[in-house]
């Protein structure tokens, strides 16, 4: 919500541009509603929107020399950033998706008689994650169950992002493996 005292957006893009912080507290007090509001459209996840929005302002801030009021407002080069960002949380979304299909298909078909596939998938699944360990299996929900952003896992576990990454895709590798010999066993 713009503060009372809201600078005109060339002279708060200036002040931003030449490194000063208020001028970050007072574009993300003008701005943020239409970052969060841009991202909830896109993502239709609150959480998620609100990670894009504190993301948006630290690139900003990290990339405050690439700013040019001469070139458009304020509010329009946070949108651009907006939309990288969006676009980032899209790809990663996606990544995880495959990765969970390519666990899926590499484990094969259950053929369990008499029992609904999806009702035994479910369970294998449950087993194998419950094998995973903590927080192995804790991050594997958050990511697959919950879809939650790596860095939102980050944030909530209090892990770097590089770890929540290698908790993943040893998670997965483990899970493949776990599910192969399950079916394996049952056939």
């Amino acid at each position: 919500m713009p503060s009372d005292s809201a600078l005109p957006s060339a002279e708060l893009a200036v002040r931003l541009r030449n490194g000063d912080q208020q001028a970050l507290a007072e574009a993300f007090a003008q701005h943020s509603r239409l970052v969060h509001t841009v991202a909830l459209r896109t993502l239709g996840n609150h959480h998620d929107a609100e990670d894009v929005t504190q993301q948006v302002f630290v690139a900003a801030w990290r990339g405050r020399h690439g700013l040019d009021p001469a070139r458009g407002s304020l509010a329009g080069w946070l949108v651009g950033i907006t939309k990288h960002v969006i676009a980032d949380v899209m790809a990663q979304r996606a990544r995880s998706v495959r990765n969970l299909h390519a666990v899926a298909a590499e484990a094969g078909p259950t053929a369990t008689p008499g029992l609904d596939g999806t009702v035994v998938d479910k369970v294998v699944v449950a087993a194998a994650l419950a094998n995973l360990g903590e927080p192995r299996a804790t991050i594997l929900r958050l990511s697959f169950g919950e879809e939650h952003t790596h860095e939102e896992i980050a944030q909530r576990l209090d892990l770097p992002l590089g770890t929540v990454k290698s908790h993943i895709r040893r998670g997965l590798l483990q899970l493949r493996e776990d599910i192969r010999e399950v079916r394996a066993d049952a056939s």
